[in-house]
């Protein structure tokens, strides 16, 4: 699936639509830290990967900016332990 994700800086936000539905994963910054507070998808949209594209460009983020992950998410958290390529940026 090929998804338009969108960094909404000042929201502090990774969203993106789905059949209309909207689709966000939501962080705090402090400290040098992106903490990953929540990921949603709504149920209708659920299933296709949406969350994991959204975890994903939260990660490479991150590294970009040379920030260190806390995954409070429980989605992110299972997320960044099926995908070691990202461990170094666990905080």
């Amino acid at each position: 699936m090929d998804l338009d994700i969108r960094h909404d800086r000042s929201a502090q936000r990774f969203e993106t639509r789905v059949d209309g539905a909207l689709c966000v994963l939501d962080y705090r910054l402090a400290g040098g830290s992106m903490t990953i507070t929540h990921t949603g998808v709504p149920p209708a949209v659920e299933g296709r990967g949406v969350a994991a594209a959204l975890t994903r460009a939260a990660m490479e983020s991150a590294r970009a900016e040379g920030l260190k992950v806390v995954p409070a998410c429980s989605y992110a958290a299972a997320w960044l332990r099926r995908h070691p390529e990202f461990a170094d940026l666990r905080a």
